[in-house]
């Protein structure tokens, strides 16, 4: 018998299947030989929230969450997230290999190149209330560029899709940007081609008055990285919203508008915020025990902590924690890490968190660090998208490229009644 397969009997039937074992999964299709009769569909898997089930193959990401480990095609997350700038990583991340210089020459100009869009988009972004969210005002605008390019739904054409990638990583930023200038009733700040891609977002967010704005080198080099860690991340919710968007072959533009829409909720790209609102509610070191008797008892949850896939410490924390002091050099302290850190420093002690493995995760510093850095509490989510736009075109294009892949459409167990007939409405009691 082949040590390669999985065996399974039937115990309805009393028949034995031989299901092939490939690179340690089985092919859910295989179960469906497994039948009671000619007129059974066969079985299937039942997995709600996809715990336990791959719908690709993917060489963007590795994640071991049991040793803590990030890695984007093979380069782990520390080395990039030290020696790295975003442009590049996001050039990793799209073709699968580090640039040469004369390849990231190119690739930053490129994207440095595409940073100006439509003066209707402006007019788009002022139809909003002054007070709309500009995550909201974000999805809509990334949608709406669909139609400034309609050659963008030549998905299969390879010069059509460089340029919608170029297009939307140099794009987001600027939409980013003018969402939230709408939002606190400012003039739009134009893209400066001669800053780099986060200097030149810092500019775009908090220029004034100078006639040339000059971003804080420090503070540059943190947005940078901390855009690298949030680059990609697996077959999370947004993620899979982009390839299962994408897998209808619709544009890239409103595939991402989808991933965007995903990343809007608080379980996803909204963690950073509620774990500041919980920061605030504790309000001082000495209310700590008391808050976390209150999570053990199951009166709310503690976000920032625990992660669906690490049960280790999230490697991109523990970078985040590093770079918080290097921030806090330049802004001055954030009182809340004084709070963050003792909360993390109690809950690593207490079994209930440590038998559980509730570790602090990417969401619970970055957004103290984002605070600091004047960024309003509800921006986050969108300095969360930018981030993630390289990672959401790669694993588009790669699904795209894998014959493997068809249009999304999962299964289901029916529970509603069996057939029933229509009752006229004079007759139903």
């Amino acid at each position: 018998m082949p040590k390669n397969t999985l065996s399974v009997i039937d115990n309805r039937t009393g028949k034995q299947y031989e299901l092939p074992i490939e690179s340690g999964t089985i092919r859910a299709i295989d179960l469906r030989q497994i039948k009671l009769g000619a007129d059974d569909q066969g079985l299937e898997t039942y997995d709600p929230g996809f715990l336990n089930t791959a719908a690709c193959r993917s060489a963007i990401s590795f994640i071991d969450g049991d040793k803590g480990i990030l890695r984007y095609r093979g380069y782990p997350i520390e080395q990039l997230a030290e020696r790295s700038t975003f442009l590049e990583t996001a050039y990793l991340l799209l073709h699968g290999e580090l640039p040469s210089a004369a390849e990231l020459d190119s690739w930053v100009y490129n994207v440095t190149h595409h940073t100006i869009v439509h003066e209707s988009i402006k007019k788009f972004i002022d139809g909003f209330h002054h007070d709309a969210h500009p995550m909201g005002m974000f999805v809509s605008t990334v949608a709406a560029l669909s139609t400034f390019y309609p050659e963008a739904k030549h998905i299969q054409d390879e010069t059509s899709r460089r340029n919608q990638i170029f297009r939307l990583i140099a794009k987001t930023p600027t939409l980013a940007a003018f969402a939230h200038r709408h939002s606190v009733g400012l003039p739009y700040a134009y893209p400066d081609n001669d800053l780099s891609y986060t200097g030149n977002f810092l500019n775009m967010m908090f220029k004034t008055t100078e006639v040339k704005y000059a971003p804080n080198k420090t503070l540059e080099r943190a947005l940078d990285v901390l855009l690298i860690l949030h680059a990609d991340h697996e077959q999370n919710c947004s993620t899979s919203a982009m390839r299962g968007v994408g897998s209808s072959h619709a544009d890239p533009y409103s595939a991402m508008a989808a991933a965007a829409a995903a990343l809007y909720g608080p379980l996803h790209g909204g963690a950073n915020e509620e774990v500041l609102k919980t920061l605030r509610e504790i309000g001082s070191k000495d209310r700590i025990p008391a808050y976390i008797d209150r999570v053990k008892r199951g009166e709310f949850r503690l976000f920032g902590f625990g992660h669906r896939i690490y049960k280790n410490y999230d490697p991109r924390a523990k970078i985040i924690k590093r770079i918080a002091d290097e921030v806090f050099d330049v802004t001055g302290k954030n009182p809340l890490i004084d709070i963050a850190v003792e909360l993390e420093r109690i809950a690593l002690q207490d079994d209930y968190f440590v038998s559980r493995k509730l570790y602090p995760n990417v969401d619970f510093y970055s957004g103290i660090i984002y605070e600091a850095m004047k960024f309003p509490i509800d921006m986050f989510p969108v300095l969360f998208a930018i981030g993630r736009t390289p990672g959401w075109l790669a694993q588009w294009q790669e699904m795209l490229l894998d014959k493997d892949q068809k249009i999304a459409r999962p299964r289901q167990i029916y529970t509603g009644p069996d057939k029933r007939d229509y009752v006229p409405i004079e007759n139903r009691g």
